[in-house]
């Protein structure tokens, strides 16, 4: 379950992954975070976590305050390399054909940002949740 924070100076974020092709969470998907102040400014790296059998992320890392865009990225050529159990699908051999999804928002102090990944091995969307 993630806390959400009751710091109005701060954003906070969560994510989860759904593995559309198969119909159900896309566990140990490696998410990774960065933020930034501003549109010009340079990314920094905070950390970054793995999808539970959920396909939630918990413990992504805390927004610094004054950030003002996140950018996850879901590394999902692993996870789907790791998917290819039994007779190979199409989208194992290779690798998927978006072996990494990047998604850069904005985000506002006190708010709260879900962004959930819809997956497939060719195709990807995402919106923002509650």
């Amino acid at each position: 379950m993630t806390v959400l924070s009751t710091d109005t100076t701060t954003a906070t974020v969560s994510t989860h992954v759904l593995d559309t092709s198969l119909g159900r969470p896309a566990a140990d998907v490696p998410v990774r975070l960065a933020t930034r102040p501003g549109p010009t400014a340079g990314w920094e790296q905070l950390g970054g976590s793995v999808t539970d059998a959920d396909g939630r992320c918990a413990d992504l890392p805390a927004l610094p305050e004054g950030t003002a865009q996140v950018r996850l990225e879901f590394d999902t050529d692993t996870y789907f390399a790791r998917e290819a159990d039994g007779p190979p699908a199409p989208h194992a051999v290779g690798g998927t054909f978006f072996p990494e999804v990047a998604i850069t928002f904005t985000v506002r102090p006190g708010e709260h940002h879900h962004v959930p990944l819809l997956l497939s091995p060719f195709g990807y969307s995402v919106y923002r949740g509650s």
